[in-house]
């Protein structure tokens, strides 16, 4: 990991919390992501399940958490398993995490080595009258592979079909949404580095430049502020390319006149920033394009005030879609036929703006929590507005990361990332 230490206690913190919505005598296994293969001897970087990092700190393949609050041997209410270091993992790899070592990073006490958890788990399961399995149900999820997670439950129900079956899902759906004070700090530091790979690409992107180089340059940024990089597949879109929401080809060359659409944001300790910015190739906006820009950052700004405790997140895109249809109006984009042939179903604004306002964010870039109930204090969202025109070669939008307060307005944590037009011109020409 590129990332400073994680002090234990916000996971002591995450696991007090799952536990206390637990069933009476009840287990919950969390286990972590596979290596993935590419082909031949090559795999993906390593990216730890977010479930077990946010209920341990550990972030290496192989290991495996348990949660059993009723056991009866007091060291077996939280039992961390890890992969041991041998010999050849030594040499080729480095070493793994030592006991001692799992126990400072996570705050668990008892440790085994992975080899150990059949019989460990067995043991615990004749105690048990529940397990609680951890199957992925975010409300974007299309995942087709079979994960470590699927093929430890097909196990565990197979050798232990009596048991009763819970979910921990819905109680991390719940958790995760509402983020502690040390999870605020790390996507606000994400956001930092950001705001460096930002500030780099200013004075950087003129005529001529690909996207690619782009990206590099922002790569170069975070890697170097610790980041392990991207906290998603960046998208740095000039010109019409803007108009395809997740353009990811980065390979086009910018031209004078263009604008330049850049959706990328670094990670930092595997919480996710996300962040869209609209700047012109040339270093300064049109008539037109800045009308447009203004248009987007004021509904940008109305959205974010809207963001309160109490209000429903699909309520919160409805209104915002109101203040929408009034910039597209002012714009000459809709007329008034256009809004009075409008349906619930199928607004006029979603010819222009078609994806929604706002999702959670935190250790997953679309992260957990919960959307059908009313929004809480402390949850972390996207506020992110955009208008797209084909028929005139550019889209733009703009997207900053706030988190809600018990009262008034959110804490922008993209505050001090220019955005206003005037300070990204005098920048860019500096």
């Amino acid at each position: 990991m590129k990332y400073h230490a994680l002090p234990s206690a916000l996971f002591v913190k995450n696991r007090s919390k799952f536990a206390a919505l637990m069933k009476p005598n009840s287990l919950a296994v969390f286990n972590s992501n596979d290596l993935y293969p590419i082909g031949a001897d090559a795999c993906m970087p390593f990216e730890q399940h977010r479930d077990l990092f946010y209920l341990s700190g550990v972030d290496q393949e192989e290991s495996v958490l348990v949660l059993f609050p009723d056991a009866i041997n007091p060291k077996h209410r939280e039992v961390l398993f890890v992969r041991e270091t041998n010999d050849h993992i030594a040499v080729w790899e480095g070493p793994k995490l030592s006991k001692a070592e799992a126990t400072e990073v996570s705050g668990i006490e008892t440790v085994y080595w992975t080899r150990q958890f059949d019989a460990v788990f067995a043991d615990l399961m004749s105690e048990a009258e529940t397990i609680y399995f951890n199957t992925n149900e975010h409300y974007r999820q299309s995942v087709e592979t079979e994960t470590r997670e699927d093929r430890f439950i097909k196990k565990a129900k197979a050798q232990f079909p009596a048991h009763q079956v819970a979910k921990s899902f819905p109680i991390l759906n719940a958790l995760r949404g509402v983020k502690e004070p040390e999870e605020i700090e790390l996507i606000a530091r994400a956001c930092e580095i950001t705001e460096k790979g930002f500030r780099r690409l200013l004075n950087f992107v003129k005529p001529g430049v690909w996207e690619y180089e782009i990206e590099a340059e922002l790569l170069h940024e975070f890697v170097r502020n610790r980041s392990k990089g991207f906290a998603y597949t960046p998208i740095i879109a000039s010109g019409a390319s803007a108009n395809i929401l997740h353009y990811i080809e980065n390979n086009r060359q910018c031209q004078s006149g263009d604008l330049l659409l850049m959706d990328v944001a670094a990670e930092y300790a595997n919480y996710s920033s996300d962040m869209t910015r609209t700047i012109p190739v040339s270093g300064k906006f049109s008539a037109r394009q800045k009308a447009v820009y203004q248009a987007v950052l004021k509904v940008k700004n109305e959205a974010t005030t809207m963001l309160t405790p109490g209000i429903l997140w699909a309520d919160h895109h409805k209104e915002v879609g109101k203040v929408m249809t009034s910039a597209l109006l002012d714009l000459g984009l809709l007329d008034k036929a256009d809004v009075q042939a409008q349906s619930e179903e199928s607004p006029a604004f979603k010819r222009y703006f078609m994806h929604g306002t706002c999702h959670h964010l935190g250790l997953n870039t679309h992260d957990y929590g919960r959307l059908k109930t009313p929004i809480e204090a402390n949850m972390v969202f996207t506020v992110e507005p955009g208008i797209y025109i084909p028929e005139e070669g550019f889209g733009i939008r703009l997207e900053d990361n706030v988190v809600v307060q018990p009262s008034g307005a959110p804490i922008n944590l993209m505050r001090s990332i220019p955005i206003e037009p005037d300070e990204i011109e005098e920048l860019m020409n500096a």
